[in-house]
């Protein structure tokens, strides 16, 4: 580890103390981990401390856990992993943070800190279903308004519940349950590659 990323691990051991849960290096950048009730308190910290000046959030990701180390993990399923940047003190930092609810789960909002999380927590809620408590405007990003499920979730369908077609004698859109037909995707002809008849 260079000498740069042990001083920068000192220093949140140091600030943060027993706010920090987890503290691992990896791929030369430092990640910490901490409680959901103490997710702002750190993020607010490690922005405005002097020591850290972490200006810039890069991005924001939902994680579902669920069969995580080939079903060996058993801690919370969902989790937001967050990347930092210090542009002034060029340095990185990731920030880990499990929902304390499996099946409801909540953190704080981090919009009124860094206003980029905006679009990044509203990826994470249409996708995960994870929801940010004080969010400004928490609505679907990427799926259809009237779209059922959270598609990253690892217990989501491959093919979904539902399509969609436009119907000519209604003429409009309308959603139907899937129809796939199933199909046999074993080559009919077998070739003998360099075998001369």
């Amino acid at each position: 580890m260079s000498a740069k990323l042990e001083q920068l691990s000192a220093k949140l051991k140091d600030r943060l103390g027993e706010k920090i849960t987890r503290q691992t290096v990896a791929f030369d950048e430092v990640t910490i981990e901490c409680h959901a009730s103490d997710y702002l308190a750190v993020s607010k910290l490690i922005r405005d401390d002097a020591s850290f000046k972490f200006e810039q959030l890069i991005d924001l990701c939902g994680v579902d856990y669920q069969g995580y180390a080939d079903g060996a993990y058993e801690g919370p399923r969902y989790a937001v992993v967050v990347h930092f940047l210090s542009v002034s003190l060029n340095q990185r930092l990731r920030l880990r943070v499990f929902a304390v609810d499996d099946a409801f789960p909540v953190l704080p909002t981090l919009v009124d800190l860094w206003p980029v999380a905006n679009w990044f927590e509203r990826e994470a809620f249409d996708l995960y279903g994870i929801l940010f408590e004080n969010h400004p405007d928490l609505r679907r990003l990427l799926t259809d308004y009237g779209f059922v499920g959270h598609p990253f979730r690892k217990d989501f369908p491959m093919i979904g519940n539902v399509e969609m077609r436009y119907d000519p004698e209604q003429q409009r859109v309308i959603y139907q349950p899937v129809s796939i037909e199933l199909r046999n995707n074993v080559p009919r002809v077998i070739r003998n590659e360099g075998v001369h008849s």
